[in-house]
């Protein structure tokens, strides 16, 4: 059967782009509780489906522990070695691994190998990676970002937190 395609066509599904395209390198960065995270991907560009996040954790480094009230959080191991904590478990990933993390369910990574570790976690539904853009430092070029002590846990911090349904828990 063939036929005819007369080169207009009218149809939404054709004339109507919906679609994201993220450069490399693009989103911006910040330096957060001693790890560097660039959104890659934000909820508003996706209808708040989704949230991506791309990060550098150096040797030591990871956020404490907390949960999402909303968000399922998803983590794909690019480089390194990541200890987890999920709930009351803990376990080392490496890179190739893939870690979901429902929402609700307390959770961390931190980093226990020689080298930076590198990921994606996603969020889904998106929204709370616009905490990292709201509550993290500008980077500076050719400085190490330094771990974040307890009092920058400050009552910014921790409004930020709430607004974006994140709580910090005891390790």
């Amino acid at each position: 059967m063939s036929m005819a395609i007369d080169g207009t066509n009218n149809d939404p599904r054709y004339t109507t782009r919906g679609g994201v395209h993220v450069p490399a390198g693009a989103g911006p960065t910040k330096w957060f509780s001693g790890d560097v995270y660039t959104v890659r991907l934000s909820s508003a560009a996706t209808n708040g489906s989704l949230g991506i996040v791309e990060a550098s954790v150096p040797p030591g480094s990871g956020p404490v522990p907390h949960t999402h009230a909303d968000q399922d959080e998803t983590f794909y191991l690019l480089s390194g070695e990541l200890e987890f904590l999920d709930g009351d478990r803990i376990f080392t990933a490496g890179q190739g691994d893939i870690v979901h993390v429902p929402r609700k369910i307390r959770h961390r990574f931190r980093n226990v190998g020689l080298h930076t570790a590198r990921m994606l976690f996603i969020y889904t539904p998106g929204g709370t990676e616009e905490l990292f853009v709201e509550g993290g430092d500008e980077p500076q070029r050719g400085v190490q970002v330094q771990p974040w002590g307890p009092e920058r846990f400050d009552d910014r911090i921790l409004g930020l937190f709430a607004k974006y349904g994140t709580e910090a828990l005891p390790d």
